[in-house]
């Protein structure tokens, strides 16, 4: 049964906000109290935290769909709707948060770093707060937005000061085992290591942590053995050791043509060149073992490697190489920025971005793409024909309109908001040339007009153009 699992595809789901609620307030006396629709609770969050006792995503290779829950309607009496509760998913230190085009989002390192892998949808705006001097009492209210739905995929790649890398059977889980508290899987057959493991080593003052990784063989880089699945977990380590058989039965292998092979596969996965090396000749307790270390150090010395003559069962030469490493460690630790922490990729707009475009697809249709059009798409209830209005003001103020028309597009051509398989499609009815603006404000309610002085006229002609103004660059929080 698999209890280690380094890589999962997860699909996360914010939850949808509440839809506003349209309400006027009602007593004795006064039928038209005003509007009092409260707005829509915000959906929740699915939020990755990274927790440092959870080693493995196993829980998410046998769950792997997650949903945050939605947030509550609106009521009357400007009661607004509960938010939904955020879905918080711990991983693993070390954790890659990627797209499933192989993107990185996210690089989560360090206990208690989050990342907000999917958002809940906003809540809708009640009547109460549409609102304003011109629009005294909407009766129609926006509906909340869905929550994103993404397919994220996770890759584990552990946080290790040191790695141990060989062929199989060379003795790495020999080592770690004596070195650190760890107790891995021993045996006396290949690929003993299906996991690799983490040990925690002190020397002297130096507290630092090795992992064991699975063995590697020729082709590993290309998928051969296990060496592909595990080759991630040696990237964030500080220095390499490369764990040499003396004492192999394999008449074809030696320590030299091995270190040769692993070192191939290393320089083809990438990535790895800057990393400091140390070999250890392991198993000198046997004597063929010790005579072939002292016949292969110096060739290895001569190419500029450290070497170390162990012996993991007999316990020798450990206390060297154990003060080496935390030397190693020490030094690239010290020579690292005081705040390396999570890398999440940030994709700034451009400064001279409109927030839409405008596209001619075939000789009469015309589909609007960007953020907020489809957004305001998303929150309008077409069976309100007040609500439907609103949209249209918003529109044209944020000039789809006008960039319609430089287009090309005239009355009755076919207008798409959205992308081609979730768009809503409307003959266009331009408004600018028509004056609208004249016929009559949409979204408005007479009953609470009433004949005023021409200098309030004035006023409050100023102040509607003011509110126009607040309501698209501030009020309007979409």
């Amino acid at each position: 049964m698999t209890t280690f699992v380094d890589r999962v595809e997860l699909h996360v789901a914010a939850g949808n906000g509440g839809h506003g609620c349209a309400s006027v307030h009602r007593e004795k006396f006064k039928p038209l109290g005003g509007p009092d629709g409260g707005n829509g609770g915000r959906g929740g969050d699915v939020i990755l935290v990274v927790d440092q006792s959870v080693t493995t995503l196993l829980d998410y290779h046998h769950s792997p769909h997650r949903k945050a829950t939605n947030g509550k309607p609106g009521e009357g009496g400007n009661r607004s709707g509960k938010d939904g509760q955020d879905l918080v998913l711990p991983v693993p230190d070390g954790t890659v948060v990627l797209d499933r085009n192989g993107e990185v989002l996210a690089d989560l390192i360090g206990h208690g770093t989050r990342y907000v892998a999917a958002e809940g949808g906003r809540g809708g705006l009640g009547n109460a707060a549409l609102a304003s001097a011109r629009r005294k009492a909407p009766g129609f209210a926006l509906l909340g937005e869905p929550g994103d739905v993404y397919d994220i995929v996770l890759e584990l790649k552990t946080v290790a000061d040191v790695a141990l890398v060989g062929y199989p059977s060379a003795g790495k889980s020999s080592l770690i085992s004596v070195l650190s508290a760890a107790k891995p899987k021993i045996a006396d057959y290949p690929f003993t290591t299906l996991v690799p493991n983490l040990g925690v080593v002190t020397a002297g003052s130096t507290v630092y942590t090795i992992a064991d990784v699975p063995g590697l063989i020729p082709g590993a880089s290309q998928g051969k053995g296990l060496g592909l699945e595990f080759l991630r977990h040696v990237e964030r380590c500080s220095v390499l050791v490369h764990v040499l058989d003396t004492a192999t039965l394999e008449s074809d292998r030696d320590p030299v043509s091995d270190l040769d092979i692993i070192e191939e596969e290393l320089r083809q996965y990438g990535g790895l060149d800057n990393r400091p090396r140390i070999v250890v000749l392991n198993k000198i307790d046997i004597p063929d073992g010790k005579d072939l270390a002292d016949m292969v150090r110096p060739d290895l010395e001569a190419r500029g490697y450290r070497v170390f003559e162990v012996s993991a069962v007999a316990h020798q030469g450990l206390k060297e190489l154990s003060f080496a490493l935390a030397d190693i460690v020490g030094k690239a630790r010290a020579a690292k920025p005081k705040e390396e922490a999570t890398r999440i990729v940030i994709r700034p707009k451009a400064v001279d971005d409109a927030g839409f475009t405008v596209t001619r697809e075939e000789d009469s249709l015309f589909r609007v793409r960007g953020e907020k059009p489809e957004r305001w798409v998303r929150q309008t209830d077409f069976n309100n024909d007040e609500a439907v209005g609103y949209l249209a003001d918003r529109l044209n103020r944020l000039g789809v309109e006008e960039e319609l028309m430089k287009a090309g597009a005239r009355a009755g051509d076919g207008v798409a908001i959205g992308p081609e398989d979730n768009a809503v499609v409307f003959d266009w009815e331009p408004t600018m040339m028509a004056g609208a603006e004249m016929l009559g404000r949409r979204g408005e309610d007479h009953r609470f007009e009433a004949p005023r002085p021409a200098a309030q006229r004035r006023k409050d002609r100023q102040a509607e153009h003011d509110e126009s103004e607040r309501e698209f660059d501030e009020f309007d929080p979409f």
